[in-house]
């Protein structure tokens, strides 16, 4: 009898089994085996997720996961770390691109190095209709002192010569690239200076605005050229695990060549865009109005207040302390700052101003609190907030805005800011934790080409506040480093924050984007001098690996 019973319920078992069989839901993509930080609310650690569609569908342990869910595929981790995919909140990508044919002169140690890098670089190109370069930096060589167009009007009487030094602000031509664009002892300038020598000839240095009258007479490129340029910038990003990027200060002829290549799948990272605040753009988009696509955010306007503390362009409330007589530039009219802001407030566009001094910083953190009128999450942002006196620094809590900073400024500039600011005021320059104390997050980004395209750089500056050699011993200024859980919500999801993108990605959790990074360090645990070597195994966007192995 019981032998009968027992022959009666098979059929009914197996139908039950193939009822939790059927019962497991549908996946894309399984990931498993893994120390995954999800950058959650409650910065919760998981151990796996499941994927569909482009997002994540599933987080938590590997026998949850792989007991709700089947996939096409699956990934064994084997024990690697997991991270959302890093998010540059401040660099110029498009820039980059096409920049990547242009000698490069960072780290140069002298001037002569830089012109020996030029040589080699025309011998290179030796069609190429314009000598460009980028990344120079006086500061690192014996003299510290801006060099002369003299040995490049030798060496290149008849091919113009453009190159810029590290901060993008400044930039050194020749006599035929000065001609070319008609530029003369008493050509008028604001907001910049074209630099002259004791005897009033020009030097062919060219300080901000001034950079403008040349690089506007340097031919754009082709489609065909930025195409194969931007999709090799792409390339060496996601291999550092950047899968999305802000990109500072665009052109909508830029915007669109972007989302041409991203709607044909062929430009695959996320880009939030801020637009160049030209008469084109600001009568297209403020009458259009902002973009949110799956990959495309176009809401933003990236204004330049001053220039950059290297050239001695940022704007200080006080002289410079080793040039008494200097107290740097706005780079435009605190009329047409006010009328932008204005402009800004009553549309649906962010402001996203740089702002490197003190002076600068307090003029428009104060702009801002006008214009906006107590709205708070505009996320209006100040790009760079590099010096701000401790008397302004409560104004971003205080009008809600959103501190953009770059960690690696700051261990790139100790070895001189000292010198431009003098000490007391150092102590309250690259303050990044007073300032996300006050606004309660901070978006991390590189500024690149500016500093490294590699994000675990400025994660590591921002924790250690050390540089590639963990100079110095105990830190630089170390009362202003971010915590390592702050630094990676800071590249993540405060990044996406500040870009109105917190309910699309950031953080590794069901409904975002599935956008992820495998390495093969523990951030959060490994020690700092281990930070910057870690390697990225893979990068993932919207569950398609577009970097690493099998």
């Amino acid at each position: 009898m019981t032998r009968l019973r027992l022959l009666a319920l098979l059929p009914l078992l197996g139908s039950f089994a193939g009822c939790q069989t059927a019962s497991r839901q549908s996946a894309d993509l399984i990931v498993y085996n893994a120390t995954v930080y999800t950058v959650d609310s409650a910065f919760s650690k998981a151990q796996a997720f499941a994927v569909k569609d482009g997002k994540f569908v599933g987080v938590g342990t590997a026998e949850d996961i792989r007991g709700k869910f089947e996939a096409k595929k699956e990934v064994d981790a084997q024990g690697q770390f997991v991270y959302p995919g890093f998010y540059d909140a401040h660099c110029h990508f498009y820039r980059y691109a096409l920049g990547l044919r242009d000698a490069d002169l960072v780290g140069t140690e002298s001037w002569e190095a830089v012109v020996q890098k030029l040589q080699q670089q025309r011998q290179q190109y030796p069609h190429a209709a314009w000598l460009t370069g980028r990344g120079w930096d006086q500061n690192d060589w014996p003299t510290k002192q801006f060099p002369s167009k003299d040995t490049l009007d030798k060496l290149f009487p008849n091919t113009p010569v453009f190159i810029v030094r590290v901060d993008g602000h400044a930039a050194l031509v020749n006599q035929k690239a000065l001609d070319m664009a008609g530029v003369t002892q008493n050509t008028p300038i604001s907001g910049g200076t074209i630099t002259k020598d004791a005897r009033g000839n020009l030097t062919g240095l060219l300080v901000d605005n001034a950079v403008r009258l040349v690089s506007a007479k340097i031919p754009e490129p082709t489609a065909a050229e930025a195409e194969t340029a931007l999709l090799e910038a792409q390339k060496r990003c996601v291999a550092v695990g950047l899968t999305s990027l802000a990109d500072a200060g665009l052109d909508k002829a830029n915007v669109d060549r972007m989302d041409a290549l991203q709607g044909q799948g062929k430009l695959k990272v996320r880009l939030y865009t801020m637009l160049a605040p030209t008469k084109e753009n600001l009568e297209f988009y403020l009458k259009n109005g902002p973009v949110f696509k799956d990959r495309l955010t176009v809401c933003s306007f990236k204004v330049y207040a001053d220039g950059a503390l290297g050239s001695r362009g940022a704007c200080l409330v006080h002289p410079y302390t080793d040039k008494p007589q200097e107290t740097g530039f706005l780079l435009s009219s605190v009329a047409e700052y006010r009328t932008l802001a204005k402009q800004l407030a009553a549309s649906k566009f962010q402001m996203n101003t740089h702002a490197i001094g003190d002076s600068s910083n307090r003029l428009l953190l104060d702009i801002y609190g006008e214009a906006l009128k107590g709205q708070k999450d505009r996320r209006w942002r100040i790009e760079h907030a590099q010096v701000v006196t401790k008397a302004d620094v409560p104004k971003f809590g205080q009008y809600g805005i959103v501190p953009s900073v770059q960690p690696t400024h700051a261990t790139s500039d100790m070895y001189w800011a000292g010198e431009r600011l003098g000490q007391s005021r150092l102590q309250t320059a690259y303050a990044y934790n007073d300032l996300r104390k006050q606004y309660g997050q901070v978006a991390l980004g590189s500024d690149f080409p500016v500093e490294d395209i590699n994000p675990l750089f400025g994660f590591h500056s921002a924790v250690a506040r050390q540089d590639a050699k963990n100079y110095p011993a105990g830190g630089f200024q170390m009362e202003n480093a971010l915590s390592r859980p702050d630094a990676l919500r800071g590249m993540t999801t405060w990044a996406a924050h500040a870009a109105f993108e917190e309910k699309q990605k950031g953080s590794i959790s069901p409904g975002l984007a599935a956008d992820f990074v495998l390495l093969d360090t523990d951030l959060l645990e490994a020690p700092k001098e281990k930070l910057r070597s870690a390697k990225v195994q893979q990068t993932w966007i919207a569950g398609e690996k577009v970097f690493g192995g099998n």
